[in-house]
Formats: structure tokens, sequence, C-alpha cells
């Protein structure tokens, strides 16, 4: 099997080449081409000489593939199914929003993290996407060009897969490869301690947690991860990084009428949070088979971010979209 070229640093590129005996300065055409240029073929690289090509593809393939199929919301939201391995296929999301067009990520086919609301974690897991697989997202969709921000929010726990989203977000923020600030990438998780940590210490992205439930018998009761990695643990660890800067956290916390929507959990979650330069942003539940709840109505979100708000924890409801196209959060099935 040859090896990708999709997914190597530049200097890896550079490495990778000298060992096919070209000249080094190809390693760095190849990544100007694959990060910065997003060539998905060798047909568009058109400073390679067709010797060092053909030399080139002896060894190794670009690693890029294109969409197997896409959906379109009357939002303006578009989502694009990609291969992964035998059977197994992968979702990815893109986000309009004025100026600014948004890279919803899947880092897993499934997910082991099991959380009983979400359609990918109910499918279980079908194996780990390798750091080209998760960068072919940002370079063989229509927008690639036109993409301003990315959030590793897609399908999967992307710190279950730590190494291969750690050399993504390498690859992106190298000057050399994709050029991204840090703070144009948010990484979502439920809070895998210890990896939360190595992500904090060895990246300046943003963070969002996914929380949901600030008691921990209730979340445990909808987030297996829960008894692995205590929300109170994860919590903890954040406090000791400064978010007074342009790093940001944020906490997810999906509404469902009757579980988690009153003023007992509102106030659980000032006294979790208070002091944290944080926010929380209240997401609609979209409908999912075979699930006993429903959506917190309009009011009892609203009645819900104002009281957060009133005692010093910035709360904000996050628009929907990409529901008609199954495409919003907790609904990527990576189905055909």
């Amino acid at each position: 099997m040859k090896t990708k070229l999709l997914g190597k640093s530049p200097d890896e590129l550079v490495a990778a080449v000298s060992a096919c005996g070209l000249k080094p300065f190809v390693g760095r055409q190849l990544a100007d081409w694959l990060y910065a240029k997003k060539a998905v073929d060798w047909s568009r690289m058109g400073n390679i000489s067709k010797a060092a090509k053909a030399r080139l593809q002896q060894d190794f393939e670009l690693g890029t593939a294109p969409p197997v199929g896409s959906a379109v919301s009357s939002d303006g939201t578009a989502k694009y199914l990609f291969k992964a391995g035998d059977g197994r296929y992968i979702e990815s999301v893109v986000i309009p929003d004025e100026d600014r067009k948004t890279l919803c990520v899947s880092s897993q086919a499934g997910c082991r993290m099991g959380c009983k609301f979400c359609m990918t974690g109910r499918q279980g897991w079908h194996g780990n996407l390798d750091t080209a697989e998760i960068l072919n997202q940002f370079v063989s969709i229509p927008e690639a060009s036109e993409l301003t921000n990315a959030v590793f929010m897609g399908m999967g726990e992307p710190l279950d897969n730590y190494d291969s989203v750690s050399r993504a977000i390498e690859i992106l923020t190298a000057p050399d490869g994709f050029g991204w600030s840090p703070k144009r990438i948010t990484l979502s998780t439920i809070g895998v301690l210890p990896v939360l940590k190595r992500f904090m210490d060895e990246h300046r992205c943003h963070l969002a947690v996914s929380l949901h439930n600030p008691f921990p018998e209730e979340r445990l009761s909808m987030m297996p991860g829960q008894k692995a990695w205590p929300l109170e643990e994860v919590v903890k660890l954040i406090r000791q990084y400064d978010f007074s800067g342009q790093r940001r956290v944020s906490f997810e916390y999906t509404m469902f009428a009757g579980w988690n929507d009153d003023k007992r959990h509102a106030d659980a979650l000032i006294r979790l949070l208070g002091g944290l330069e944080c926010r929380v942003n209240l997401i609609r539940f979209h409908k999912i088979p075979d699930f006993p709840y429903e959506c917190a109505p309009a009011l009892r979100m609203e009645e819900f971010k104002n009281r957060l708000n009133n005692h010093g924890v910035v709360c904000t409801i996050r628009a929907s979209r990409g529901e008609d196209i199954l495409a919003a959060c907790g609904m990527l099935a990576g189905q055909r």
C-alpha cells in the first residue's frame, strides 16, 4: 500500500522526497500545493516536473478523495459524506454565516463515548480517522478555499483519536502548512482526562466542553464518559489555564424538556462555573428516533439563559443550522 502525502508535515514532505532522490525544494512545493493551494490531484501541481511526479507516484499517493454524497439545507448549510475505509462513512458540515464559513470536522467513524442523545454515539465506534482523512475534509469540498474556521465537533470524540487530531492541528496552524491562526479552530470534547491536559498544553485552540447536565448522577445517566472522567475534575483542570486572552472555553448545553432545563440546573451551573472566564452555549435538542425527551420550550431556554447571565455566567442560545438535512448537533450518522 502506498503512503499518503496528505497529513505529512512540511518537514516530513521534504524528508519523503529526499528519500526518493529528489531535491528538498520539491517537498516544499508539495506542501504549498496540498495545504496552501488545496490541490487534490497531481495534474494541478504545475511547477513539479513530470519526472518528479512519476518518481513520487511509485511510493506515494496524495491521500485526497472527493465526497461520495452531499446535501444542502434550506439555510445554506452543506453536508458532505466521505468514505473512510471498508464500509465506513463519515460526514462533515459547512456552516455559512455572513463572512464566515465554518467546517464541522469528524475525527472518527462513529464514537465510543455512547452519549444517548447523539446519533453518532448510538451507532458505536467503527475506527479512527488518520490525519489524511481528517485533512481531506478541508481540501476536497467545494468550499475548501473559502473556509474561515473549523470546529472538531463532527463525528467522534477528538481526544479519543488525539494523535491524528493533534497532527492535523499542527499542519493547519503551521506557517508553511495551512497557515491558520489557532483561534480559528475549536475542539469539542466530553472531557477525556488526561488527554485534555495534553491538548491544553500543546495547542492554543479554543476548547468546547460537552456538559449538558451539572449533576454527576444525572449526567452519567446520559453520558457514560462521566464515570471515567467526572465533570468536576474536568472543570478543575480547565480552571488551571488562562482564558482571559485570545483562547476561549465554552460549555455546550443541549436543552431537554424536564431533564436539565429548570432553576435547579441553572443554579448548579452557576456554582460549577462561577468565576471562570467562559461561555455557556444553549443548544436546541434535535429529535432523534427512540429517544424519550423533547427539546425544552423556547421560553424555558430564554429563562435559563437570563438566569445564568444575571448571575455572571455568560450564556447564549446557539442558532440551529442544517436540521432539515440531519446536519445539526447530534444528528451526524455517516449514512449513505
